[in-house]
């Protein structure tokens, strides 16, 4: 059975986390610092803050930007449920919105239709790891009617002085707009390592920081508070000698990334080059594969200024409904092929269609859904399997349409 997406462990990621268990430190300590310094740097910002989530990310951006009861922060209805979740857990409303027909991303024209005086960020998903329209939602923001439609009520929020953009990059780490990596473009980005991710940790995630209006060594050290309890000090800063003393200045979270997860993120960032080149080199095949098909859509993974992480390879039949496309990915399996679909769209789920959300009100969200199927793309997939993954797709497509 070829897998749908295995992580990368091996010898060398063995021996960074033996290092940390055999170094008698392995919550939060010297390897997440250093793994957050070498991820910034990869990124191209100054700072980034390591956390056990790219959900903790996106919560505690939300908790930094007083987001609370009574406010809305517009989201993809085409994206995982940890999007919206974080909104709910903030006390606000998700007003989803419709996306794009050829990347999936957020509609700019949909968001600008669903902003309200109570708007007070938007979520931008880099889904598959193709970066979202930035340079628009940061122009649409800034608009004067739609600047003065700005409620602030704290002092962030009376700082930044317009709707926050906020990046969903969990997908997208290494993924590049108009020159640079994503986590340059939105105000704060949020990437994920769990263990189906591009560049993994087991679980974790980080925060790069974006903001000009405000310190990101700040940021950094404001958001590490947060995420240990509100504590001053983590436990790798108080085992110093005569340094046990500290204060909780707020009630924060409990989010920290641990030293075992920043040593199998060490081996994975260092070799993170490599790791692209290959998933670039399965994209091809399978789009050259599949673009020769007339039943085929193939995704959208590079533009004149994007260029996608090449996290999922999302493809698309034409002309099928749900219920054939479930016969397909059942059929392939059946070939030992590991297919998936990328998502079941937030207003399908049972907590949101609960609250009064329906799918019927994304049209373009269920077009792209019903017709999905995700390939198998990881840096141990070999040319061989590549080529069984295609034949398998093809023969259990033709076989049902």
């Amino acid at each position: 059975m070829i897998p749908f997406s295995p992580p990368r462990i091996d010898d060398k990621t063995i021996a960074e986390v033996t290092d940390a268990l055999q170094s008698g430190w392995i919550t939060t300590g010297p390897k997440t610092k250093l793994f957050e310094e070498k991820l910034a740097a990869f990124i191209g910002v100054k700072h980034v803050v390591c956390l056990n989530s790219a959900t903790a990310g996106m919560q505690l951006i939300l908790n930094w930007l007083g987001i609370k009861k009574g406010d809305e922060v517009i989201v993809p209805a085409y994206t995982y449920c940890a999007t919206a979740n974080v909104v709910i857990h903030a006390g606000a409303k998700p007003v989803m919105v419709d996306v794009n027909e050829d990347d999936f991303n957020i509609s700019i024209n949909a968001v600008r239709n669903a902003i309200t005086p109570k708007t007070k960020a938007i979520i931008a998903v880099d889904i598959a790891g193709y970066p979202a329209d930035y340079d628009e939602l940061h122009q649409l923001v800034r608009e004067n009617q739609i600047n003065s439609l700005y409620n602030p009520e704290n002092s962030v929020q009376q700082k930044l002085n317009r709707i926050a953009i906020v990046a969903d990059a969990a997908h997208s780490i290494g993924a590049i707009y108009n020159g640079a990596r994503t986590g340059n473009q939105a105000d704060m980005s949020s990437f994920s390592f769990h263990a189906v991710k591009n560049l993994t940790t087991a679980e974790g995630g980080a925060v790069a920081f974006n903001l000009k209006e405000f310190s990101s060594q700040e940021l950094q050290q404001k958001f590490k508070v947060s995420s240990l309890h509100g504590q001053t000090k983590d436990a790798f800063s108080k085992n110093q000698i005569g340094a046990w003393k500290y204060d909780v200045v707020e009630a924060g979270f409990k989010c920290n990334m641990t030293d075992l997860q920043a040593a199998i993120g060490l081996v994975e960032l260092k070799r993170y080059e490599e790791t692209l080149a290959r998933r670039k080199t399965i994209f091809e095949k399978y789009q050259n594969a599949f673009s020769k098909k007339a039943w085929a859509k193939v995704p959208l993974f590079s533009s004149n200024n994007k260029t996608s992480s090449y996290h999922l390879y999302m493809l698309r039949i034409k002309d099928i409904s749900e219920e054939k496309r479930d016969v397909i990915i059942a059929k392939t399996s059946e070939k030992e092929v590991a297919v998936n679909v990328h998502y079941l769209p937030l207003a399908m789920l049972t907590y949101y269609r609960n609250k009064g959300y329906a799918i019927n009100d994304y049209p373009q969200t269920y077009e792209n859904y019903k017709a999905e199927i995700t390939l198998p793309v990881y840096y141990n997939l070999t040319d061989s399997q590549v080529e069984t993954v295609i034949n398998a797709v093809v023969e259990s497509v033709e076989e049902v349409i």
